[in-house]
C-alpha cells in the first residue's frame, strides 16, 4: 500500500441541518412503535445515534491503543470500484480521515501485533468470483500510514488472524488466487515475515472463529458443526474435540471466549450464538478446561440473528446486538440488545437500536465504556452511514428527585504505561476503598460477525486508601503481548474511563529509534534504477542487536543489513519502504521509519 496524504477530513458538521430533527425523533419514538415497550436508561441503557455520518462502508473495524478507530474498506463492496480507501476515526472529536491504498484490503483478516499496530492479512484480488490477495501490510497508528510487508504463500480472502501468546500472528482460512479455500496456516513474525505453510487435515470454513485457549492451544468455535484445536508448537490440528448441539452451520454467527479470571485458574469458556438463515436465536457454550469438552445449551437471545455482533463490557457481560432472522432482509432485522451474564448464564434486555444491522456492520468497546455500532451492507453499493452509541446503564443513575443523571465513576489518577507478566503494579484511585474489580480488555477488530481480538482478563489486586496494587496475567497465552484497556469498576459495577497500557515480558526495556540515513527523502525513479539504502539506530538502555528491511517490488526484497546498499526497482507504482530496528532483548521500534518510492515508466 502507499503512504498518502489524507484527501477527506470530515467532522461532525457534515450532517445536513436538516437530518438532526428528524434523526432525534426516530431515536425517542421508533423502539417505542416497533415494540411496544418503554425503555428506561437505568435497566436497559441507552442508544443514541451521533449526529454525523460515516463516509466509508467500514468493512473491517479495530480501535487503535491512540484511542481511534481504524476503518479498513478497500473497495467497499463494490466491483467497479477502483478506489480502495481506508480511514482514521476519532470518536472523542468525530473526525473523520480517509486516505487512498495501492491494493483492495476488502475482506482482510486484521489484528494488532505486540507494538500496537495492526496486521492487515490479504483482501480482495478479484470479483465474482472472489480471489484472495497474497499481500499484507500493517498500519501504524502513530504515523496512521500503511506499509506493505511481506507477501503471503498464497491468496486470502476472508482470512482470520489470531495473536498467539508469543507475539506471533496466525493467519488462517480465507479464498486463495485462484477462489480455493486456503487450508493453510501460515504465522506472522515482526523481522521474519511469514512462516511455511502448515496445511490442515480438514476445509474451514470463511472467517472461521479461532480463540487462543490459557494452554497455548487455539480452538476453532465454528461456524461448522464440529469443533476443532491447533498447536502452534507442534503446528498440529486435534481434530472433532467437540461437536455443536444446533444441527446446522451456524453461518455468520459469531463467537466469544468468556471473561478469564483468576480466581477460578483461568477458566476458559466459549460461547457461540445465532447464526444460519432463517437464523436461530439459540446459544451454546463449552467448557475446555475439562477432560472431554461438550457444548451444552444456554437460554436463548431474545431473536434470532444472522449477521449479529457480539462485544464483551467491562462487568465481563457481552452485549449481543444486530442481525436479522433472514439474512440481508433489513425488514427482519433483529433491533433487540441483549445482555448475557456469564455468572448467572442468564440474558437480560438491552434496549433496542434504531438502526438495522446485517452484512459488513461493526461494534466495538471504547475507552468510555459504551460500544460504538456501525455499518450495514445487505446491498451492494448501498450501506448505512449512521453511527449509533450504546451507553448500558451503569453510566445512569438518579438524582434526589429521581431524574436520570450520569453514574458517578470511579477514576484512575495514575497506571504505568507497560506491565509485565506476573509482576505488580500501583493504580493510583482516590475511590480504592469502593472498588470491586480490575480487569484489561484487548481492544477489539471487527468484521464479518467475529471480533478476532476482544479478549478480557480479571486481575487480582489488594487495597488501601488511594491505591491498588495488581498484578498482571501470568502469561501470554492468558494475555498476549500487547495493547489493553485497563478499566476498575465499583462495587455497583461502575467502570472508570479506561486506560491503555501494554502489557509485555521484557517491561523494562525501552524500545530502539530507528532512522533511514539514505535515502534522505522519498524519491522518483525510472523503473530498473537502483536506490541506495541505509539506516542507523539509538536505544537508550541497551544496544541495536538487528534491522530488518522490507523492499516492496524491489531486488532484493528484503534485508538484514544496517545499510543494505543498491535495490533495483522493477515494478511500476508506489512503493513504501520499511526499515526495522531491535534492541538486545528482541524489542522492536514500535513506529519503524519509511521511505516512499515512486517507480514511474
Amino acid at each position: 500500500m502507499k503512504e498518502s496524504t489524507p484527501d477527506c477530513i470530515l467532522a461532525p458538521e457534515r450532517a445536513g441541518k436538516l437530518l438532526l430533527p428528524l434523526l432525534g425523533l426516530t431515536i425517542l419514538f421508533l423502539p417505542r412503535l416497533l415494540f411496544g415497550r418503554a425503555q428506561s436508561a437505568l435497566s436497559d441503557g441507552e442508544w443514541t445515534t451521533i449526529p454525523y455520518l460515516m463516509p466509508v462502508n467500514p468493512i473491517h473495524c479495530g480501535l487503535l491503543h491512540t484511542g481511534k478507530i481504524v476503518v479498513v474498506v478497500g473497495s467497499e463492496n463494490e466491483p467497479d470500484e477502483d478506489v480502495y480507501q481506508a480511514a482514521v476515526y476519532d470518536p472523542t472529536t468525530g473526525v473523520i480521515t480517509i486516505q487512498d491504498l495501492s491494493w483492495d484490503v476488502f475482506c482482510n483478516g486484521m489484528a494488532a501485533l505486540p507494538d500496537g499496530r495492526f496486521l492487515v492479512a490479504g483482501g480482495t484480488e478479484q470479483y465474482d468470483p472472489f480471489h484472495g490477495e497474497t499481500r499484507s501490510s500493517i498500519f501504524d497508528p502513530l504515523t496512521e500510514k500503511f506499509n506493505t510487508v511481506e507477501k503471503m504463500a498464497h491468496g486470502r480472502w476472508y482470512a482470520t488472524t489470531t495473536n498467539l501468546g508469543d507475539g506471533r500472528m496466525m493467519a488462517f482460512s480465507g479464498l486463495d488466487e485462484n477462489g480455493l479455500t486456503n487450508k493453510t496456516v501460515e504465522i506472522y513474525q515482526i523481522g521474519t515475515g511469514w512462516s511455511p505453510e502448515y496445511l490442515a487435515p480438514w476445509t474451514p470454513p470463511l472467517y472461521p472463529r479461532m480463540h487462543l485457549l490459557p494452554d497455548g492451544t487455539v480452538f476453532y468455535s465454528g461456524w461448522t458443526t464440529w469443533s476443532h484445536t491447533f498447536s502452534p508448537v507442534t503446528n498440529t490440528w486435534t481434530l472433532n474435540v467437540a461437536k455443536m448441539i444446533y444441527p446446522n452451520d451456524r453461518v455468520y454467527g459469531t463467537s466469544v471466549l468468556l471473561p478469564l479470571r483468576p480466581e477460578n485458574d483461568y477458566v476458559p469458556k466459549v460461547m457461540i450464538m445465532g447464526g444460519s438463515s432463517p437464523a436461530t436465536n439459540t446459544v451454546e457454550i463449552i467448557d475446555l478446561s475439562v477432560p472431554n469438552p461438550a457444548w451444552r445449551s444456554l437460554p436463548p437471545m431474545s431473536q434470532p440473528r444472522i449477521e449479529l455482533n457480539a462485544v464483551i463490557l467491562p462487568t465481563g457481560k457481552v452485549l449481543a446486538l444486530g442481525g436479522s432472522a433472514i439474512d440481508n432482509v433489513p425488514s427482519t432485522a433483529s433491533l433487540n440488545g441483549d445482555l448475557f451474564d456469564p455468572v448467572s448464564e442468564t440474558w437480560s434486555s438491552a434496549g433496542v437500536a434504531v438502526y438495522p444491522r446485517l452484512y459488513h456492520s461493526c461494534a466495538l468497546l471504547l475507552p468510555d465504556a459504551t460500544v460504538w455500532v456501525a455499518g450495514s451492507n445487505p446491498t451492494r453499493g448501498i450501506y448505512e452511514e449512521h453511527m449509533e452509541i450504546y451507553s448500558r446503564a451503569y453510566l445512569f443513575t438518579t438524582d434526589g428527585s429521581g431524574n436520570v443523571i450520569p453514574a458517578v465513576r470511579p477514576v484512575i489518577t495514575k497506571a504505568p504505561d507497560v506491565m509485565g507478566y506476573g509482576g505488580q503494579f500501583k493504580v493510583s484511585t482516590p475511590d480504592a476503598a469502593r472498588i470491586s474489580d480490575v480487569v484489561l480488555i484487548r481492544a477489539g477488530s471487527v468484521t464479518h460477525a467475529f471480533d478476532m481480538e476482544q479478549r478480557l482478563i480479571a486481575l487480582s489486586f489488594g487495597k488501601n486508601a488511594s491505591a491498588l496494587k495488581v498484578t498482571a496475567p501470568p502469561d501470554g497465552f492468558i494475555a498476549p503481548p500487547g495493547y489493553y484497556m485497563l478499566f476498575v469498576l465499583d462495587e455497583a459495577g461502575v467502570p472508570s474511563l479506561a486506560k491503555f497500557v501494554r502489557l509485555t515480558s521484557t517491561p523494562n526495556d525501552r524500545a530502539p529509534f530507528g532512522k533511514i540515513t539514505s535515502p534522505r527523502t522519498d524519491v522518483v525513479v525510472k523503473a530498473g534504477s537502483a536506490v541506495n539504502f541505509s539506516g542507523t539506530a539509538t536505544d537508550r538502555d541497551g544496544t541495536v542487536s538487528g534491522y530488518y528491511w522490507i523492499f516492496p517490488g524491489g531486488t532484493p526484497d528484503k534485508s538484514t543489513m544496517q545499510s543494505p546498499g543498491p535495490v533495483i526497482f522493477n515494478d511500476v507504482g508506489i512503493q513504501v519502504i520499511s526499515m526495522t530496528s531491535f534492541d538486545n532483548l528482541g524489542l522492536n521500534d514500535p513506529s519503524p521509519p519509511t521511505r516512499t518510492i515512486e517507480v514511474q515508466p
